[in-house]
Parts: structure tokens; C-alpha cells; sequence
């Protein structure tokens, strides 16, 4: 980090900041929180599930569907910081407010929920974009590995906190009862998140962008419409993005549904959470390595090698019997989840022009967020009919050839699409 400008600092270090909600709320805690809020109102638990599934349906999807318009809005000058500050404030205070919201009123548990969603992820739309604004195109690598790594080790400090803190409870050995100990687990990931997230509001600034016109909100509208008209004419940038749709969904559905995974191979919860932690330790030095071979091989050969590597996970993964097989996956998935995130940001960055960059990110955004659907699908529907887990698991190969399939046909040249007419 010494060698890090304050910028690339300051933005790396908001990795570091929001992993600690990615973790705890939506993976780790929350889900288990509102499931039992649900239950002691007397909802039963399919349709408290379903209704956690709507909530995260509805907020992914709305950030999805408006992030090209939102992007566009905050390329012009002086909007990034502005929208990207407003949908931090926004998830980092309703997060807080699940701390205080009593456990009985599980209905507006579940819109604070909602709305967390949509600040974690609008502020990640500008987050991303910034990249082009904080380092120079030589390291973009090595700064987008450095942010998902930096994430990785900063997420395991609040688990650690808020696991301990739920665990000694339920032991009786701290005098809380499970209900306050999850609630201070909430507030410590609101103030890890606001802590630092300063950094990043204090040093990082809109350095390229399009001058500021009098209706953005309407100019954008048309801009979008504009882009999408002209997206083909934009051979790498398109055939990239196909490329990713197909990858990232499998790298995503190997990351959500894992833990579904190890519960048909009968490993307990508190082996899973262990593993859960040593999967993010493991991904925070390789995400580091991916970066810095990438600057020796490039970007989209290591992508390509991510790529493959996760078609071994999948074979591996129909032949897995043991709890040992499962941490041996666990442990390849480590070593290329964050690599293969890392590499597409900073391999997109390169391919748009920084003055359109949150526009672009925005579309980005929604390969990213509708990439968790075909993937999940095909696992569900490939185990239904074979009723083995571990076929399903290995289907996701699918999804991997053809992402690398379509990769490779980018061109190798990272030149960048033209920049918009003002």
C-alpha cells in the first residue's frame, strides 16, 4: 500500500469499507436475523424465504435497470461524487437503522433491507467508474486486484466481530441475549463502512467527465438510448461483455449456492462458516497475484486462466464426496474469485473512454447483476433431474466454455472505442 498514491489509497480502501455489509448483511447474518424475526410473527418459513428473495429481487433489480441512466448522469461534471456520496449515506444509514428497528417489526426490517440494497449498489456503479479517475491505465490492474483483496481481508474483521459476538451469546457466555448481540453486529458493519468510506470521500475526485448541460436527467435518457443503438459498432467492448454475462454468472453461482453445496455433502454450519473465512483470507493475496501477472501476461490472458481454472472447480466438484473434497474446492475458488473479478473491472476500464466511463459502468453493472440468473437455474434444474447436487455443480462448465469461448474472440488490442460527440 506504501507504493499507492492517496488516491488509489483512498479508493482501494473502499473495498475495504463495504465488503464488511457484502459478508455480514447479505450473506452471513441478516438472512438469518429476519428469518427468525419472520418466524416469531408467525410467518412460516417458505414464505418469509420468499419474501427475503422478493426484497432482493426487487432492489438488484431496480439499481440494475435505472445504473445506465444513473452513470450517465454522473459523467457530468461535478454529479460522480455527488450520486456516489448519496447512495453511500443512503445504505450506510439504513444498515445502521437495522440495529434499532425492533426484531418483532420484520416488515420494516425487510424495507430497510430493500433499501440497503440500492445504496450498497448504486455507490458501487460510480465506485467502479472512479477507477479511471484515480490511476493511469498501466496500473489499472494492479489497483482493481489491490481493492478486491483489500476487501477480502477487510471483511473478515467484522465477521470475525459480529460471529464471535452472536456465538458467545448464544453460549451464554456474554450477557446479551442472540437478539442484541446481532443488532450490535449491524451497527459495527454501518460504522466499519462509514469509517472508510472518508478516505475516499475526502481524496478522490471527478477528474474526466462531460460538461455539465441544463436537463441531465432527460440528455441522459437520450445518451443511453444513443449508446445502445450504436453498442454493436463496439466489437471488443460488446464481445466482451457477452464473455463476462456467461463467466461471471458461473463464478457467482459457485460463490451463493456453495453453502447448499456442503449441506448435501452433510458439513455442519460451523464447518461451513470456517470454510466460508478461509475462502476469503486465501482470495485477498491471489486477487494481488492475478494483478501483477497481468501486467506481465495481460489482463485477458489471466482471465482466460481464471477461466479455466474454474472448469477444473467444476469437474472437481462432480466427483466431490468428502468434507476434505469441499475445502480443496473451497480453496481453488479462492484462488481465483477475486482475480477473475478484479481483471474484468480493470480490462472493461480500459476499453471505455474515461469522459463516459460511468455511463458505460452503468451497463456494466447489469451484465453483473443479471449474470446470477442462468447460472442458478441450470444448476436447480440440472440437479431436479438427475438428483445429484454435484451434477448440477458441473454443468456450470457450460457457462465457462462459452465465456471463454467469446473471449477469446475480442481482440487482443485494447485500444478504446471513440469517445461521444459533446
Amino acid at each position: 500500500m506504501s507504493r499507492l498514491t492517496k488516491q488509489e489509497k483512498s479508493w482501494v480502501f473502499y473495498d475495504w469499507a463495504n465488503s464488511a455489509y457484502s459478508i455480514l448483511i447479505t450473506t452471513a447474518i441478516f438472512p438469518l436475523y429476519f428469518k427468525a424475526a419472520a418466524d416469531g410473527a408467525g410467518l412460516a418459513g417458505s414464505t418469509s424465504t420468499a419474501y427475503l428473495g422478493y426484497a432482493n429481487s426487487f432492489g438488484t433489480l431496480l439499481v440494475s435497470i435505472c445504473a445506465p441512466i444513473l452513470g450517465t448522469i454522473g459523467d457530468f461534471r461535478g454529479l460522480k461524487k455527488r450520486l456516489f456520496t448519496f447512495f453511500v449515506i443512503l445504505g450506510i444509514a439504513f444498515t445502521a437503522l437495522l440495529a434499532v428497528v425492533p426484531s418483532n417489526q420484520w416488515l420494516i426490517l425487510l424495507i430497510c433491507y430493500v433499501i440497503t440494497v440500492i445504496g450498497f449498489g448504486g455507490a458501487n456503479i460510480f465506485y467502479d467508474a472512479f477507477l479511471v479517475d484515480v490511476t493511469s491505465e498501466e496500473r489499472m490492474n494492479k489497483i482493481s486486484a489491490r481493492g478486491f483483496a483489500m476487501g477480502y481481508i477487510g471483511s473478515t474483521i467484522p465477521f470475525i466481530i459480529g460471529i464471535a459476538l452472536i456465538l458467545l451469546s448464544q453460549q451464554e457466555i456474554l450477557p446479551l441475549s442472540v437478539t442484541v448481540a446481532t443488532q450490535i453486529a449491524f451497527a459495527i458493519t454501518a460504522i466499519w463502512w462509514g469509517t472508510f468510506t472518508i478516505p475516499m470521500l475526502k481524496n478522490v475526485q471527478q477528474v474526466y467527465y462531460v460538461e455539465r448541460v441544463a436537463n441531465p436527467v432527460s440528455i441522459s435518457f437520450k445518451k443511453v438510448l444513443q449508446t445502445l443503438k450504436r453498442i454493436k459498432a463496439y466489437r471488443p467492448l460488446f464481445l466482451f461483455l457477452i464473455a463476462y454475462f456467461f463467466y461471471i454468472d458461473g463464478v457467482h453461482t459457485i460463490i451463493t449456492m456453495s453453502t447448499a453445496y456442503g449441506t448435501d455433502l452433510g458439513i455442519s454450519s460451523t464447518n461451513l462458516l470456517i470454510i466460508l473465512f478461509a475462502t476469503q483470507v486465501i482470495a485477498a493475496p491471489f486477487a494481488i497475484l492475478y494483478g501483477k501477472l497481468a501486467d506481465k501476461f495481460t489482463g485477458k490472458r489471466m482471465l482466460l486462466v481464471g477461466i479455466f481454472i474454474y472448469i477444473i472447480i467444476c469437474i472437481y466438484a462432480y466427483f466431490m464426496k468428502t468434507t476434505l473434497d469441499f475445502w480443496i474446492l473451497a480453496m481453488l475458488v479462492g484462488s481465483s474469485q477475486g482475480g477473475i473479478q478484479a481483471l474484468s473491472r480493470s480490462y472493461f476500464a480500459k476499453l471505455v473512454p474515461k469522459e463516459n466511463a460511468n455511463e458505460f459502468f452503468g451497463f456494466y453493472n447489469i451484465f453483473y447483476k443479471f449474470a446470477s440468473i442462468l447460472g442458478p437455474a441450470l444448476v436447480g434444474f440440472t440437479a431436479q433431474i438427475t438428483g445429484n447436487t454435484n451434477a448440477g455443480v458441473f454443468s456450470l462448465v457450460i457457462l465457462f466454455i462459452l465465456g471463454g469461448a467469446v473471449l477469446m474472440r475480442v481482440p487482443e488490442t485494447t485500444d478504446k472505442i471513440q469517445a461521444f460527440p459533446k
